[in-house]
Formats: structure tokens, sequence, C-alpha cells
């Protein structure tokens, strides 16, 4: 019962994180029309998440098992409630850039941990994929969530949507409440930790980044996300500027690129279970370039007119966010292979560097977009995600090579 408690509460705290963190995509749109801001300096929420992410994960990753991985989650958590609290109080674009720094900073504890915990509560490489897609499909839950939970207060006037934070607010403490009733066996994390390399736990993590199949795999960290948040948080203003929905509807439409992540990571699951991962991936990019290629252009010609309901739709709301599907198993497919590569001492700093490239991948994507939107068009910012879907297809090639040496020199 305590195992099945700690891993609940693992799953309900990236709920809340998901709610918390995809919110922006939202509040790019709500901040533009609320508070009167360029599409640039919107574009700059996401750096405050990001940017704040990738500095404090690389400054106490890999010191969090000394301090205790569920001390450290209640900590997270506490400062995530904290940064809810701001934005219906003291509702400005400023407070907006505060609290997506405080979420920032309590996420990138939150993941590291959440990760490292997986590696305690499961058994075997099996167990631990299935574990691992279950939490992302479940982070794709909480990013569905929080769209139709935002659609909900969003009023064409006014800062009714700032109300919605009450409601993340009473999700993160709910997660919090579960992990305080939740105990956690951290010895074999601790014994790791003791037994690793000798000096400073920031030299080691930075000693792990020079391995090459490291590089590799923070790489293609950087893709992904790179192209997952560009879509991600681009999508309402996408909906709105290009497909001419009216606000409320171009949440609720994103919402569904969140539910086709949800479904595509549910999936993997079973999916990798019988095949390897792999031919896999490559088959979900050459799905992800088929989407941009062959829907994109169905926006073309559009115009702004009524569109009071569903019916009234262009198709290329309810078809692009297939595109979700095909993005779903990558990333919680390439952090499980590396993570089942590497000795449960080295998961935390593993996953450190996860975070801070992840984090900067999630800015650069959202800011390129952003500027890409201003000066182009929503059209062309989202085909020029053809070019970091390449990349990531030859990052994915170089990561199996590396992989695959690593284990051929492995001792018997």
């Amino acid at each position: 019962m305590a195992r099945t408690r700690l891993i609940a509460a693992l799953i309900l705290t990236y709920v809340a994180f998901a709610m918390l963190l995809n919110s922006v995509g939202t509040v790019i749109l709500q901040s533009i029309s609320s508070f009167g801001v360029s599409k640039p300096q919107a574009s700059t929420l996401e750096g405050f998440k990001d940017v704040t992410i990738a500095v404090v994960s690389f400054a106490t990753a890999s010191y969090l098992a000394r301090i205790g991985l569920r001390r450290a989650l209640i900590g997270a958590l506490t400062l995530a409630i904290a940064g809810c609290l701001v934005m219906p109080v003291f509702g400005s674009f400023t407070v907006a850039q505060l609290h997506f720094a405080m979420v920032g900073a309590a996420f990138a504890v939150a993941k590291v941990v959440v990760y490292s915990m997986i590696g305690l509560v499961t058994d075997n490489p099996r167990q631990h994929a299935s574990l691992t897609s279950l939490i992302e499909g479940m982070f794709m839950v909480g990013v569905l969530s929080s769209y139709w939970v935002f659609s909900a207060f969003i009023d064409p006037a006014g800062l009714r949507w700032l109300d919605a934070y009450w409601v993340l607010a009473g999700v993160t403490a709910l997660a919090l409440a579960l992990l305080l009733v939740s105990p956690a066996d951290e010895r074999r994390a601790r014994t790791d930790e003791q037994t690793g390399t000798e000096g400073p736990a920031f030299v080691a993590m930075l000693k792990l980044a020079a391995l090459p199949l490291v590089l590799v795999f923070v790489a293609c960290a950087f893709l992904f996300v790179l192209i997952e948040q560009g879509i991600q948080s681009w999508l309402p203003t996408f909906n709105n500027e290009v497909l001419h929905l009216p606000a409320q509807m171009s949440v609720q439409a994103a919402s569904l690129f969140a539910a086709c992540l949800a479904i595509g990571r549910f999936a993997a699951g079973a999916v990798m279970a019988r095949f390897d991962w792999y031919p896999v991936l490559n088959i979900c990019l050459a799905a992800l370039a088929a989407v941009i290629i062959l829907v994109l252009p169905l926006a073309d010609g559009l115009t702004p007119g009524t569109i009071a309901a569903w019916r009234d739709a262009p198709a290329a709301a309810f078809l692009f966010p297939l595109i979700g599907i095909a993005l779903a198993p990558i990333y919680p497919t390439i952090i499980s292979v590396m993570l089942s590569a590497m000795p449960h001492r080295e998961h935390p700093p593993l996953m450190g560097l996860v975070v801070v490239f992840s984090a900067l991948g999630g800015t650069t994507g959202s800011v390129i977009t952003g500027a890409l939107f201003a000066h182009l068009d929503g059209r062309t910012a989202f085909t020029l995600m053809l070019v970091p879907t390449a990349l990531l297809a030859a990052g994915l090639f170089l990561l199996r090579r590396r992989i695959e040496h690593r284990a051929d020199r492995a001792p018997a």
C-alpha cells in the first residue's frame, strides 16, 4: 500500500505540474488581449519558465539524493502552490512572469525527483518503461485538463480567467497532501550516491554531460521539446489568428493536441512492451512530418467569419492536433531507454541534464515560433518544424548506436 500511495503521489504531482506549466499557451493568448503585450513580449513567458527550470535543475539536481527526494518534492509542491496564489491576487503580466519563474523552479526539482523515484519503485527495465509511459500519459491528461479549466473562466473582457489558478492551487495542494502520507524508501538512491565518483556532485554532473552517449541523448531531448513546446505554446494563437476561432474555442481546440498526446503516451506503454523502440520512433517521426505536410495547407485561404459552434470550425482545427499522437511516444521512450542503460547513482544528475536541455529546448521553440508568427505567419512557423524533426531523426540514429556500443563494452 505504501508503494501504491507513493506512485499515486508521483502521478498526481505530474498532473498538477502539467496543468501549471502548459497553461503558458493560454496565458500567452490572454496576455496579448488582457495586458496589451506584443507577441515577442508574450513569448518571454516561456523563457521565465524554462530558463528558471534550467538554472535550478543544473544547480540542484545532483544534490537531491543527499537532501532527500521526498523532502525536496514537498518543498517543490509548496512553492508551486504559492506560485498559483499570486496570479489571482496580483494579476498582471509582470506577475505572470513571476508565476512561471516560481513554477519553473518547483518543476526543476519535481521532475528530477519523480524520475529518480521511478527507479526506486520498479524492479526491471520493462516495469520502468511502463510506469514512465503511465506518468507521462497522466502528464498529458493534466495538460488537457488545464485547457478546459481555463476555457471555463475565459471572459471576452476582464481578468476572470485568472480565477482558474484557484483550481490549480487546489489540485497541487491535493498532490502535496497525498505525498505527506506516502513514505518513501530512499536507501538505494543514497547508497548509489555515496558509492559514486569522488568529488563534488556538481563536478560529477559535468563529467556525465561530457560522455558522448549523454550528449547525444540530451540533444534528442532538446530537439523534441523544441518541437512540442513550439507547437503547444502557440497552438491557441494559431487557432485564433490563422483559423479564426474565438478565444474560448481556440483554447478548447488546442486541448485536442493534449488529448492526442495523452492517447499516444498511454498506447506507447503497450507498444514498447512488444516492439523495439528505434523503428517505432522512426515511424512516429515520419507520421509527424506527414501531418505537417498534408494538414497545414488546409489552413490556406481562410477568412475571418462568424464561428459560433464546432460545426463551423475548419478541418485543420481537428486534424492538426493529431500530430500529438505521433509526438507522444518519443520523449518518455528515449528517457526510459537511457535511464535503463545507466546505473541508479547517475539517475538524478542525468535527469538534471534532461531538465536543463528540455527547458532550453522549450524556450527556444517558443521564442522562435513566436518570432515567426510575428514576422511571417502561423502556417509558416509550424511548417518549419520539419527542420528539427529531421535533426531529431538523425539524433535517434546516433543514440541507438551509442547505446549498442555501451552494451557491447559492458562486462558479461
